[in-house]
């Protein structure tokens, strides 16, 4: 196996530590199998959560994570691993979602990224934040997030 692409993988196949930080999170990568092919990638988190980092209580968010690959692809574990080392971590909404666009942007170097964050309300106000790298590239389907406004039961 040490002649594979994947042999440098150090969180796949077996159990692994959460991290307890977002900095101390992994993000590993694999080549990109088709690297002159324009495609997209997306990732979708439901169920993110961080803290509040005035009152320590808890935010929740729909993250979607698309990105057109470069020569680099995250490895899925790692990418969910890091998401879930914000659990603990108290952060406003903007700093987490575009720090998590930011941190996906230094480790692949991908064509295109973007991130949308859905949060739910915090004191009775919902916040979306939205961060993208720049145009999405020609020739590539990009797929609207479609994720409502948040809108309780009305």
């Amino acid at each position: 196996m040490t002649d594979s692409i994947y042999a440098g993988l150090t969180q796949l196949g077996g159990s692994t530590v959460q991290p307890r930080t977002p900095e101390e999170a992994v993000l590993e990568r694999v080549p990109n199998p088709n690297p002159a092919t324009p495609y997209c990638v997306r990732f979708t988190a439901p169920e993110f959560t961080s803290l509040c980092p005035i009152t320590g209580q808890p935010d929740f968010a729909h993250l979607v994570i698309d990105y057109v690959p470069g020569d680099w692809l995250v490895e899925s574990k790692s990418l969910k691993l890091f998401l879930t080392s914000f659990r603990n971590h108290g952060a406003f909404h903007e700093a987490c979602t575009v720090g998590i666009g930011k941190r996906l942007v230094d480790e692949l170097s991908p064509v295109w990224l973007r991130i949308g964050g859905y949060w739910y309300p915090r004191g009775g106000i919902p916040i979306d934040v939205f961060f993208q790298t720049g145009e999405p590239p020609k020739g590539a389907w990009i797929p609207s997030q479609d994720v409502p406004t948040y809108r309780g039961r009305g």
